[in-house]
């Protein structure tokens, strides 16, 4: 068994995600690649050989592309109705699909036409499959019976009638050319020998049954159906050992990696799961759409998967050659220089300046009246920094204010904390104040000290102004006996102007 390699880049985990190898084997995948189909993806399937071609199985055409293109290589279009199940033999030169008129085609690869056409199903057939001996077909139809084809001759050799529902999954054994597995909506998964021509083996799924799958040793087999993934032990006669319910909805396929045979399931809840060896979920891909279809790649180079909006989603794996060559292309981050050119360069005379308009930003005040946030533009004009260093700043917002008459809205349902204004008084605020809050204000003692104080401010004021007008007068007196009398009239008639203007303030 191939083990896991680190690879030199190591990737971010998420908080409490346990990064081991086997992690970052998986998101060694790149970002995927979405090629849009006709229709629904029903069906992809890898060719065994190199260079790893797939079919994809939509509407009513085959597409076939190789491991890195994004148009069809080939197309096979000979469909009247939706076609289904489109598989590779084991060569890679042929290919078989069903469809939902009952017809099984078989077609070259290097061709188009059918080479051959398998009759007698008498409703949809939705699983096709090459036995491994690659001379004969067996498919899985909607009319409860499974049929084996000659493909030589075209002839039904055998007919299987033992599930009483649609059988919509198929895995054929690649050890033994005549047994193959089964699974129906019946919810059942039956286990065929040819020889004997009847089902060796019955499994309760539980579930209606969308996918089976055998590992390559052949003792494990895995079906699919409902939310559950269920893993059965066929030597041991069917014994189920695990029993999975990590999907929130139909698991609708499942496949199994080369390198350490890690289980895939994709399923209608948009995310395909990987597991380790003790079966649990190691890494997670999310897709755009509900999953109908998944394959891998023989070598695990590429991950397809097919949704229900007819995308393709296409990963491939991310080598160290890659990694290499996509940090030697990456560019060299700025130097200094880059950063200084141009800054000491002088114009001459003649040459024409053309100057880049600077942008003007507001303040945070400025941004806050134009928002119309007036307590908040009041708040920001009353901040320690803004009332200390620039109280013109203060006193324009609350000018401001007034001039919009929301002063009073700016003020309302605040504090005594607020009211006091940090040590800023403003004369119109303190009126406002007293307007709004005067039937609370003795409820504070605070405030009615702070008014008490305001009133002795005020009272000294008024008694420096009587002085000021005393001294005024003494001032006009002594100006009148000491000046011509025409200059006496216009010196009293300024003095009177000036005690008047001293007044008002």
């Amino acid at each position: 068994m191939a083990s896991f390699k680190p690879t030199k880049v190591q990737f971010l985990p998420k908080l409490g995600e346990k990064v081991t190898e086997e992690t970052l084997y998986w998101k060694n995948y790149k970002s995927p690649v979405q090629i849009k189909e006709f229709g629904a993806i029903t069906k992809i399937d890898f060719s065994p050989l190199p260079p790893h071609n797939y079919a994809v199985t939509a509407s009513t055409r085959i597409h076939i592309y190789g491991p890195h293109s994004q148009e069809p290589i080939r197309s096979f279009t000979r469909f009247r109705d939706t076609a289904y199940g489109g598989r590779f033999r084991g060569d890679g030169k042929l290919l078989v699909a069903g469809s939902e008129e009952g017809l099984i085609r078989l077609f070259d690869i290097s061709g188009r036409v059918a080479l051959r056409q398998f009759k007698g199903h008498s409703k949809a057939v939705h699983m096709t499959s090459f036995l491994s001996d690659g001379f004969r077909v067996v498919s899985g139809s909607d009319d409860l019976s499974c049929r084996v084809w000659d493909v030589p001759s075209a002839v039904e050799l055998s007919s299987l009638t033992q599930h009483t529902d649609y059988i919509r999954a198929l895995a054929p054994s690649k050890l033994n050319p005549d047994l193959f597995v089964t699974g129906s909506y019946d919810h059942t998964v039956k286990v065929f020998d040819m020889r004997s021509g009847s089902s060796v083996m019955t499994m309760q799924h539980g579930h209606p049954v969308e996918c089976v799958l055998l590992y390559p040793s052949e003792v494990l087999l895995v079906s699919t159906g409902g939310r559950y993934v269920k893993v059965w032990d066929l030597l041991k006669g069917g014994q189920e050992l695990v029993s999975l319910k990590n999907h929130h909805k139909t698991v609708t396929c499942a496949c199994v990696s080369s390198v350490g045979n890690k289980l895939l399931t994709g399923s209608l809840d948009r995310h395909v799961k990987v597991y380790n060896s003790s079966y649990k979920v190691a890494h997670n891909f999310d897709c755009d759409a509900s999953i109908l279809s998944m394959a891998i790649a023989p070598d695990d180079e590429a991950l397809a998967v097919g949704m229900t909006n007819g995308v393709l989603s296409v990963r491939h794996r991310r080598h160290q050659k890659d990694k290499e060559t996509l940090t030697s292309r990456r560019r060299r981050g700025p130097s200094y220089q880059v950063f200084v050119k141009g800054k000491n360069f002088a114009p001459r005379q003649d040459d024409f300046l053309v100057s880049k308009p600077v942008k003007q930003y507001l303040r945070k005040y400025d941004k806050q009246l134009k928002s119309f946030e007036v307590s908040k533009a009041l708040d920001t004009a009353l901040q320690t920094w803004t009332r200390t260093s620039k109280p013109d700043v203060t006193v324009a917002v609350i000018i401001e204010l007034n001039r919009r008459g929301t002063l009073k809205n700016a003020l309302a349902g605040r504090n005594e904390e607020i009211l006091l204004f940090k040590g800023f008084l403003h004369v119109k605020c303190v009126c406002v104040c007293v307007d709004l809050y005067q039937q609370v204000f003795h409820e504070s003692p605070v405030v009615e000290r702070l008014l008490q104080r305001l009133m002795e401010v005020l009272g000294r004021e008024a008694e420096l102004q009587q002085e000021l007008l005393q001294v005024l007068g003494i001032l006009d007196t002594l100006f009148t006996s000491l000046t011509p009398r025409k200059e006496v009239a216009a010196l009293a008639h300024n003095g009177m102007h000036v005690t008047r203007h001293s007044i008002e303030q």
